[in-house]
């Protein structure tokens, strides 16, 4: 068992600090799933909290033979497809996610803010089917099989999807003249 198998197992023996550490450990790539799929911070945290909150309520029920990385995933992506359906909004993307930033030249910071702006609203753009798929690939950083566990669909689907999910922001990058590397 390593050190993430210990955390979980002081968790499930009532130790709230080994929690706390799964939380910092995972919150970030979390937060930014959410956000990915249901488009605005004020969304996200919450997606974010409920899927923490979940996952421990539950935490009895994780198997330990699973990566943790892939079940908390699953957790924050069902939640998020459950907040869009209920709220059925419009998907729309703030610009109020925060940098943790060193002393950085302004003009790198303000074009890196355009950049961020430009894919967020890339994403938005997208329908939900293609962009959980996407922001778990490119956000997540997880591989085709254990987007297909998340999500709950065949492998092929997945690759299908992120596959026209690129095309997509392709054409969206190409309508709005943005070159290279946006």
């Amino acid at each position: 068992m390593g050190e993430e198998g210990r955390f979980i197992q002081q968790a499930l023996d009532g130790n709230i600090e080994a929690w706390g550490e799964i939380v910092r450990r995972y919150k970030g790539a979390v937060y930014g799933i959410a956000l990915g799929i249901v488009g605005n911070s004020a969304d996200a945290e919450d997606a974010a909290q409920d899927a923490f909150i979940r996952a421990y309520e539950n935490l009895r029920r994780y198997d330990m033979e699973r990566k943790f990385s892939t079940w908390i995933f699953t957790i924050t992506a069902n939640l998020c497809k459950n907040m869009l359906r209920r709220n059925k909004f419009q998907t729309r993307l703030d610009d109020s996610v925060q940098y943790e930033g060193h002393a950085e030249d302004p003009e790198a910071i303000i074009a890196r803010d355009e950049r961020h702006e430009l894919v967020q609203d890339a994403l938005a753009a997208l329908d939900e089917k293609y962009r959980s798929p996407m922001v778990l690939r490119f956000y997540g950083e997880l591989d085709y099989l254990e987007i297909a566990q998340i999500l709950d669909l065949p492998e092929g689907t997945v690759k299908t999807r992120i596959h026209r999910a690129k095309e997509a922001l392709k054409s969206w990058m190409v309508e709005r003249g943005v070159k290279g590397n946006a």
